[in-house]
């Protein structure tokens, strides 16, 4: 930035009515908890029932995990409730597939309602972007997507041969298992005893995320006139940005002053705005992960066999 704009971005900061931080503070992490309480119960079918306040935290440490290494907090997840609550790991990765599956097709959904109720302001916009994360030309992308399906048939066929060409072998033995546990995982969807409360914890996840862009824009004079249409498009592409690096790191601001940009927000206050809501999420996954990762051996502690003498 130019010293004048960074003098209004700086400006933009100092002006923020951080009043308004304390509800996006707590819709997020009534979110993190709904998505805890929602893995909960994908977990029933499997015969797991942990703890909620281990499955919270593990849940704090997984997005601690993804902010440095993409994907890495969905192991950190299962290896610590494994730890914790006495689980197998693959049932439990079978699981988080299946959740995050799930999550992608809600995306894909919060994306064309989206586009839908402001095509005229944004459709163009959200193609260009997504064609540009997905690899630039359409025919690319294309022939990436080829490419990756052979390549896991290619991997699939291969395990399959190795699994039938030495079955008695520890080491398949053991990748067997893991298979099946991960099947498990995915079967689990079918059993679903509160499906209804899967889906319900689902759209308060989005309401939540939904909220603390609407409730956001009220912390800067800026964007305080914006409304629900604009927080579904920033929403979209701050998930984007999500997607792109890890955490969001460099890209989430980006990605929330072009899209304000649309709606005729100047660019330092856009990415003054898109840098408070960011850093706030940030801060909420740091803190909460840190924290969860001290307090979970406390939480899980066993109780000491009393020594005292029995009376007589």
């Amino acid at each position: 930035m130019q010293p004048a704009e960074k003098e209004d971005f700086i400006q933009s900061l100092k002006k923020v009515d951080y009043r308004i931080v304390i509800p996006v503070v707590i819709m997020s992490l009534l979110s993190h908890l709904s998505r805890a309480m929602r893995w909960k119960i994908l977990l029933e079918p499997l015969n797991y029932f942990p703890k909620l306040k281990n499955v919270f935290a593990v849940t704090m440490v997984g997005y601690l995990a993804n902010a440095a290494v993409p994907r890495l907090g969905e192991l950190m997840k299962c290896t610590f409730l494994a730890r914790y609550e006495k689980m197998k790991v693959d049932k439990l990765f079978g699981s988080i597939i299946l959740e995050r599956t799930f999550d992608f097709v809600c995306f894909l959904l919060f994306i064309a309602i989206t586009v839908l109720i402001q095509l005229d302001t944004v459709g163009s916009y959200f193609k260009e972007k997504i064609s540009s994360i997905a690899g630039g030309s359409a025919r690319f992308s294309w022939i990436n997507a080829l490419l990756l399906l052979l390549t896991v048939a290619a991997l699939l066929l291969f395990i399959r041969l190795i699994l039938l060409r030495f079955p008695g072998n520890r080491i398949v033995q053991k990748i067997k298992g893991f298979l099946n546990g991960i099947l498990q995982g995915f079967a689990a969807i079918a059993q679903l005893k509160q499906q209804k409360a899967f889906i319900a914890h689902t759209l308060f996840i989005w309401a939540m995320y939904l909220l603390q862009v609407y409730v956001g824009f009220n912390a800067m004079e800026s964007t305080a006139h914006l409304g629900m249409s604009a927080a579904c498009s920033v929403l979209t592409l701050a998930t984007l940005a999500m997607i792109a690096t890890p955490g969001g790191i460099g890209s989430f601001p980006i990605f929330v002053m072009q899209t304000l940009a649309i709606y005729l927000i100047p660019e330092t206050q856009g990415k003054a705005f898109g840098w408070l809501l960011w850093g706030v999420n940030t801060g909420i996954v740091i803190v909460s992960g840190v924290l969860a990762i001290l307090l979970l051996p406390y939480l899980n502690k066993k109780p000491k066999p009393s020594t005292a003498t029995p009376s007589t």
